[in-house]
């Protein structure tokens, strides 16, 4: 079985990286990034929209 994962994108400093849909709070949700504490809804993170599928099928 594979392991599925978020593509995230930080909207202010353009870092990407990947969690598992388990490891975020609800896309609803506030969230910060990893490298420059910026705060939006996890939505917003998303780099694309079958990213927040995921994120809210598993949630």
């Amino acid at each position: 079985m594979n392991e599925t994962f978020v593509r995230l994108l930080c909207p202010d400093c353009q870092k990407t990286w990947e969690r598992k849909p388990n490891q975020l709070p609800a896309h609803t949700d506030r969230f910060a990034c990893d490298g420059c504490e910026a705060e939006y809804r996890t939505a917003e993170f998303t780099r694309t929209d079958r990213d927040l599928d995921v994120l809210k099928q598993f949630q």
